[in-house]
């Protein structure tokens, strides 16, 4: 209840009418929405989406305030939803559109340790982890109330535009069980969301197909073809003019070989030089992509977007890019990946 009493009621009809037009609005804007939308009466459906909804459920302070957002959530009125790096924004149709800022701490560095030397040789891939097939143990270890990956209370800053005088409204309370949705899709913004590497928790001694030692220190797009037994797209890069292609590379099993002859090339200064036809200078054609670490953060940052919204150009989750940014040397990507990169390295460079 409000200091000024009871709001007048809005029927759920019209709430959701006005919240696809205000929404629609904000997308033409240039502004990327992403609606909480809950399929059925559960909330969540998998590990992770269910032990956050579970572990929100323990917050004995907020369990008069808790319900009403369950019902918020489920009945569509979490407009937007966004998860950043201890961080959680969203948008909350009621009697008017709310804001709703959520901060969450990052794990605490011993609380993580524990966790990480407790999970020591019990988890196999980045794959399993995310899938929540883990052994009761680990799941006992990764979801305790107060030792586990979930947040507590007071690691929390909750805020929201509405007149309620409470600390948890129910529009706080929709956006948080939004994020137990969310994680069913994505469970690796958890592990955003409290600023730790999942990669991390991965048994040094448990090794991906294909590898002969230790693999890097975070799971390669690559090795994901190994692990569902497919095969993934991958980069082919042209030889360089004046090179000889190494016969290794043409030659294959009871095939003869194929002798290539080099070509030799003169580099041509686009820039300065004028075609004999029209008369008009060359422009010169935008350099490759390399994509490593330091290369994508500054294209991100040169575009100006955060990471949840240069993902989503992308078409990854937040997490793959921090993971991305991390990395010394070059990434090892998709080709849609890739493409998507040159692409808007392209653009920026026009």
């Amino acid at each position: 209840m409000s200091r000024w009493g009871w709001p007048p009621y809005v029927p759920v009809a019209t709430r959701k009418a006005r919240a696809r037009r205000e929404m629609e609005k904000l997308r033409k804007k240039g502004k990327t929405i992403n609606p909480v939308e809950i399929q059925g009466r559960l909330m969540a459906r998998t590990f992770w989406g269910k032990g956050w909804c579970s572990h929100l459920g323990s917050f004995s302070d907020y369990e008069n305030r808790l319900p009403r957002g369950r019902t918020y959530a489920r009945n569509g009125s979490v407009c937007h939803l966004e998860i950043s790096a201890g961080k959680v924004e969203g948008i909350v149709s009621g009697t008017e559109f709310y804001k709703v800022a959520i901060s969450i701490k990052k794990l605490d560095k011993k609380k993580w340790a524990s966790i990480k030397s407790s999970c020591s040789g019990r988890i196999g891939s980045l794959l399993e982890l995310l899938q929540g097939k883990l052994s009761d143990e680990v799941m006992t270890i990764v979801t305790n109330q107060k030792e586990g990956l979930f947040p507590l209370p007071g690691e929390m800053s909750l805020s929201c535009s509405c007149p309620d005088w409470a600390v948890m409204c129910k529009h706080v309370a929709a956006v948080l069980y939004g994020v137990g949705n969310r994680l069913d899709s994505d469970p690796d913004l958890l592990f955003l969301l409290r600023g730790v590497d999942a990669s991390e928790l991965i048994s040094e001694e448990v090794f991906l197909p294909g590898f002969e030692s230790a693999p890097e220190d975070i799971l390669r797009e690559d090795s994901l073809g190994d692990i569902f037994g497919i095969d993934m797209d991958e980069e082919v890069l042209p030889p360089s003019p004046g090179k000889k292609v190494p016969q290794s590379k043409v030659r294959g099993k009871g095939k003869k070989s194929v002798k290539t002859r080099a070509v030799k090339t003169s580099p041509v200064k686009a820039d300065s030089k004028t075609t004999q036809k029209t008369g008009k200078k060359r422009k010169s054609a935008p350099k490759a992509f390399k994509p490593t670490g330091v290369n994508i953060r500054d294209l991100r940052n040169r575009a100006g977007l955060s990471v949840s919204k240069f993902a989503a150009r992308i078409g990854v989750s937040p997490g793959s890019v921090y993971r991305w940014e991390k990395i010394e040397g070059k990434c090892s990507l998709l080709d849609s990946c890739f493409k998507a990169l040159q692409k808007m390295h392209n653009e920026l460079n026009k």
